[in-house]
């Protein structure tokens, strides 16, 4: 563990004081913890197991993912049939969030998700719209922006720079929600690059200390390695002031989510004792396998077993510099899969593998591990030339 007397601390960031339901996020109230209903949201016996699956490993929220009409029904009886704090994650739809606010504490949108729906429509009437509903369903926001889907307006406009027009990106829409008189909100920007989501929230709360953030490493991978990126993270931001409340994603089998809490809450202990734990040695270099939590999102869930697969499989490549994405859905699939040497984005029965930005094609679950192998071999050939 790392001396203590080498890490300096601040108090936190005087943050605005948040309601979502009966929990305070920001305003000096403890860092909350939450997590992701895993479940799809219309199988409700399931989500609402889910639910009080989280709740039972000490969640203070749990979120849901809403994308279309049936989901916001089957979302009305799991609020029927569970006290939890919940937030719901409207993905692509924002118009969604006139029949998701009656059920829930909290609305997180994606600025860029929000850019692509009806895009000769101004922005700022969209952002304005989910205020109005969230206001009068007595509801929070989340603004969550994560690095993998900004807006390509912000993207070309901060080329390179990726971590900037997140930080951005998040900016322009908290001075759209204060120009609007709605200051009921979180911010989160997130990575899968701990690195990435340390300097964006830095950047942003040295210009915005009254914004409450949610931290979290998105596509943090499967554990111990997620569970490190997460922590080291943490580590570096909590201790200066920064972060409200938490999430850990890990790719975990649906009955494990809980694992998510209890993970969270160790590292806050451990912070607060200041119990630093060092990095291991070569952490971060050479191969490098992301893959994403385990969510509603997710059509199949042969991709939790498949993740664990890739990483048995490319073992034998640990000292190259190489990354492999394993995404679980269509909505961060086929964009946060570019940035990778290689990429797997698993639809509902087949698996569309990546080199880059370019599809090599689908192949079904119990076949495309071999393809992977074939692809990964001719980058370590190339790389030793």
């Amino acid at each position: 563990m790392a001396d203590i007397h080498l890490i300096e601390t601040k108090p936190r960031n005087e943050t605005r004081a948040v309601r979502v339901g009966n929990v305070t996020i920001g305003g000096g109230a403890p860092i909350a913890v939450q997590s992701m209903a895993a479940t799809k949201t219309q199988n409700i016996e399931a989500t609402v197991r889910q639910v009080q699956l989280l709740e039972a490993a000490g969640a203070d929220l749990v979120r849901i993912a809403v994308d279309s009409r049936k989901d916001v029904e089957a979302l009305a009886e799991i609020r029927g049939r569970t006290s939890a704090v919940l937030s719901v994650d409207l993905q692509e739809n924002y118009r969604l969030a006139e029949f998701v606010a009656p059920h829930v504490n909290k609305i997180r949108y994606n600025p860029g998700h929000l850019y692509h729906h009806e895009r000769e429509k101004p922005v700022r009437d969209k952002v304005a719209f989910i205020a109005e509903i969230a206001q009068r369903n007595d509801c929070a926001l989340r603004v969550g922006v994560n690095c993998g889907s900004v807006d390509p307006v912000m993207t070309a406009k901060f080329g390179d720079d990726d971590v900037g027009a997140m930080v951005a990106s998040a900016l322009e829409h908290c001075a759209i929600l204060d120009d609007l008189g709605f200051t009921r909100y979180v911010v989160s920007m997130k990575d899968s690059d701990w690195k990435k989501v340390v300097e964006g929230n830095q950047r942003f709360a040295a210009q915005r200390p009254d914004v409450p953030l949610h931290l979290g490493v998105t596509e943090a991978g499967m554990p111990p390695e997620g569970i490190i990126k997460t922590r080291v993270a943490f580590e570096q931001l909590i201790p200066q002031g920064i972060g409200d409340t938490i999430r850990v994603s890990l790719t975990l089998p649906f009955e494990r989510k809980g694992e998510e809490i209890a993970v969270g809450r160790e590292i806050l202990a451990d912070i607060a004792a200041g119990r630093f734990r060092s990095v291991p040695p070569r952490f971060g270099e050479g191969l490098n396998i992301i893959s994403c939590p385990s969510c509603s999102r997710v059509e199949n869930e042969a991709f939790i077993e498949l993740a664990q697969h890739v990483k048995e499989m490319a073992a034998y490549a640990q000292d190259y510099a190489i990354t492999i994405a394993v995404m679980g859905c269509r909505v961060n699939g086929p964009g946060e899969t570019d940035d990778a040497d290689l990429g797997l984005w698993c639809g509902p029965a087949a698996v569309n593998l990546k080199r880059g930005e370019e599809s090599l094609g689908a192949y079904p679950y119990d076949e495309v591990l071999d393809r992977l192998r074939v692809e990964l071999d001719a980058i370590i050939e190339a790389r030793r030339r």
